[in-house]
């Protein structure tokens, strides 16, 4: 009787794959992710990022995580992937197509209006990318015998170089990922694996002498091409940190509450991006470009229900409204310090503070004194204090 041809899920572990046993498995894979809704694949070894881990820790060195501390916890287990996990032989990186269907930067001119980072106008992409993930990771697993882990923007992994050893794309000098078919809107996730797969060759940088990102950027926050100072950055400014805004910044956030797209949007390559084919990232109506008063109207119930599935969420009702606030001082709109002033009693310190601000750029002079002089009395918040004191 002839004997069964083995196949690559009837073998023992990695280490009995053939290389045309691997390769078939590689283009297997492929076809799989595709069909999970991945846009985009590649492989890479462990060992690849390491100039990239070397950049990583001058920019913590140099303090330009800003407050973002688990970036600087364990670095060593970021540098490189064998770090996180020793066994691992290949990382497979996956991207997700997430191209807005407007052009982003079309909404700054709305000033009474919101603009929401393009990636915070549908659901969050972690939950459904890492639902693939699994799934992708499960029937590897199945046609292979070995062990996996997936991550997807949860843990001590530079994304952005593996995708580019793995040619997804090249890291430009804003340092986000820009591929040459999706442009700057690619959600990225990885799949550490103990196979070892065939490689991808390394994308190449295509920036060449193009510096659009780093011109268009409101705040300045690109000390020289491919370096970031994330405290610069407005969506640093607007998500991670979790105090008021620094005066500075304040102008150049104009209506931005939440992220921003600027350099992204800029880039050339997105004359080949597409739009994105993933409904729950599609952006809903009620995100593309809210109103400011509305915004500013939410208590932290109907904040929730807003974001509900929303990345948004993860800052919070009172992060939020400062970001709102801001926004509504850069309006020009004098209708809107109605709102600004509502907010000089609300519960959050950061809140009032925010509304201060806001009210200083809307509100004749001689209207603000007489509110300032009805909030000093009962303001015992030294940060509120201060914002009073500056803006008079």
């Amino acid at each position: 009787m002839a004997r069964r041809r083995a196949g690559v899920a009837d073998l023992c572990g990695p280490g009995f794959l053939s290389s045309a046993d691997l390769s078939e498995l590689k283009a297997k894979l492929t076809t799989e992710a595709k069909a999970l809704g991945f846009d985009c694949i590649g492989v890479t070894e462990p060992g690849t990022i390491e100039t990239a881990g070397k950049h990583f820790l001058e920019f913590i060195a140099s303090g330009g995580h800003g407050d973002m501390d688990w970036l600087a916890a364990q670095p060593e287990r970021r540098v490189d992937p064998r770090g996180l996990w020793q066994d691992v032989r290949s990382v497979i990186m996956l991207g997700v197509n997430y191209g807005p269907d407007a052009d982003p930067l079309a909404i700054l001119e709305q000033r009474t209006r919101a603009a929401i980072s393009v990636y915070a106008q549908g659901d969050d992409y972690h939950d459904l990318v890492k639902k693939r993930l699994k799934a992708l990771a499960r029937w590897l697993v199945a046609a292979a015998p070995s062990e996996v882990k997936v991550f997807v923007d949860t843990a001590a992994v530079m994304e952005k170089p593996l995708a580019q050893a793995a040619h997804l794309g090249w890291q430009g000098k804003h340092t986000n990922l820009v591929s040459r078919e999706f442009g700057s809107w690619l959600f990225l996730g990885a799949i550490y694996t103990t196979l070892d797969l065939p490689r991808d060759a390394a994308e190449i940088d295509h920036c060449g002498s193009c510096q659009a990102c780093l011109d268009i950027c409101p705040t300045a926050a690109f000390p020289a091409p491919y370096k970031l100072d994330a405290r610069r950055c407005i969506s640093y400014l607007t998500i991670e940190n979790k105090g008021a805004i620094p005066r500075e910044f304040r102008k150049a956030i104009g209506n931005r509450i939440y992220g921003c797209d600027d350099c992204l949007a800029a880039c050339p390559w997105n004359k080949f991006a597409q739009a994105g084919r993933e409904a729950k990232l599609a952006a809903r109506d009620e995100l593309r470009a809210p109103g400011l008063a509305e915004l500013a109207r939410l208590d932290d119930a109907a904040f929730r229900a807003l974001f509900t599935k929303s990345p948004v969420k993860r800052i919070g009702r009172d992060r939020f409204l400062r970001n709102v606030l801001i926004a509504i001082g850069n309006s020009g709109e004098a209708a809107l310090a109605e709102e600004a002033r509502r907010l000089l009693g609300d519960e959050s310190a950061l809140v009032r503070g925010a509304a201060v601000w806001a009210l200083a750029q809307l509100v004749a002079r001689d209207a603000f004194e007489a509110m300032r002089s009805v909030a000093m009395g009962n303001e015992h918040d030294e940060g509120v204090r201060e914002e009073w004191d500056l803006a008079t």
